[in-house]
């Protein structure tokens, strides 16, 4: 058992990265937003440590971990004004032999009220605005997930394995519409203090096939004013590799702080990363969490990091580094958990910040196992 999940694991995605080329770069990008507040606030560095309902998210084998209640975990944000609108929703559950876990996860991001301007102007030239009707552009993602513990015969550590079968849909109106399917695998070891995680997303490449529907006066409409008129058209998503490190330091009974490291590794060609080459780019994010008698949470990350040009000094093209801090608490009241996140959408040189409020609630009243139970 050992580490041969892991080295298996690379060696998959390796070998599918030649096939970049028929990949589109950025495609399903909504499914990289994140999930829940907490991991929000630690800069989406959650691979290692998450052990909760958001795993099948993060990584599906830390459901493993969510403890005898099922759990349900909710969250809402606003992009860009109330623009763009995100919402997550998640039901988790342990088997009866309690070494197995499943969840159903279902995401939308949306951009809703967009004015359809096709008929506006009418053919002698006028305006008619009782022609202009509204459309929404949504997308929805529905993760099927499983996970288990994993026997091994070493007493040195705890490893768990988790898999995502996930349906993607994606709708522009009436106009436009794709359905695609992908598979995610996760993998957690856990050693004393430390955690390690790696998640594979779309190891299957997610395929989206697109459909459109216009009607003969729509086409019309398009033609006239220089417009593609699109056909069928599918894309793929490229592997996406996850690999996180975390370290839990204790202070007294029952407070800590917990400090992740995770690197995001990208196959479709070079990003605007720390680390970018024509075979893969490297993404960092890190995340802190300190807790406090398990009850109240204190969290900061940051993420992101790009090349920009400095601000103002368009002559001499000077770039600097950038990126996406963000910050956000947690407060625990028995079986539930509000979590608070305070996000970058842009940079800390440009911020555009948002609010994230995320909802945790177990359904029973059984002893959820902690860390400092161990």
């Amino acid at each position: 058992m050992r580490m041969k999940y892991c080295y298996s694991l690379l060696l998959f995605i390796v070998l599918m990265s030649p096939a970049r080329a028929q990949f589109r770069k950025y495609s399903n990008e909504f499914l990289n937003i994140g999930a829940g507040a907490r991991g929000l606030a630690m800069g989406g560095a959650q691979v290692a440590s998450v052990d909760d309902g958001t795993a099948g998210y993060w990584n599906p084998a830390g459901l493993v971990q969510i403890g005898n209640d099922p759990q349900i975990n909710l969250m809402h944000a606003s992009y860009f004004a109330g623009i763009g609108k995100y919402d997550y929703l998640s039901f988790a559950k342990r088997t009866a032999d309690k070494k197995r876990a499943l969840a159903v996860t279902a995401l939308r991001f949306a951009v809703d009220d967009i004015m359809n301007t096709l008929f506006l102007v009418e053919p002698d030239g006028s305006l008619n605005y009782n022609n202009i009707q509204a459309f929404s552009s949504a997308d929805y993602a529905f993760l099927f997930s499983y996970a288990q513990g994993l026997k091994t015969k070493s007493e040195d550590g705890t490893w768990r394995l988790g898999a995502n079968a996930k349906v993607i849909h994606r709708s522009v109106g009436k106009f436009a519409k794709a359905w695609g399917f992908g598979a995610d695998l996760g993998i957690q070891y856990e050693s004393e203090k430390w955690q390690f995680g790696i998640t594979a997303r779309d190891i299957t490449t997610t395929f989206n096939a697109w459909s459109f529907r216009f009607t003969e006066q729509e086409k019309e409409v398009l033609y006239l004013t220089n417009n593609e008129i699109p056909v069928r058209s599918s894309e793929l998503t490229a592997p996406r590799l996850a690999l996180g490190v975390a370290r839990r330091f204790y202070f007294g009974k029952k407070s800590s702080l917990l400090a992740e490291l995770n690197t995001d590794l990208t196959f479709d060609g070079k990003r605007n990363t720390i680390l970018r080459t024509d075979l893969f780019s490297i993404d960092p994010r890190l995340g802190l969490e300190l807790s406090i008698q398990d009850q109240f949470f204190l969290r900061a990350g940051v993420n992101n990091f790009q090349q920009a040009l400095a601000d103002g000094d368009t002559l001499n093209q000077k770039r600097v580094w950038i990126f996406q801090p963000g910050a956000g608490v947690g407060f625990k009241l028995q079986q539930a958990t509000i979590d608070y996140a305070f996000i970058n959408l842009a940079n800390q040189s440009n911020p555009l910040f948002t609010h994230v409020f995320s909802f945790r609630l177990d359904l029973k009243t059984g002893k959820r196992k902690r860390p400092f139970d161990q």
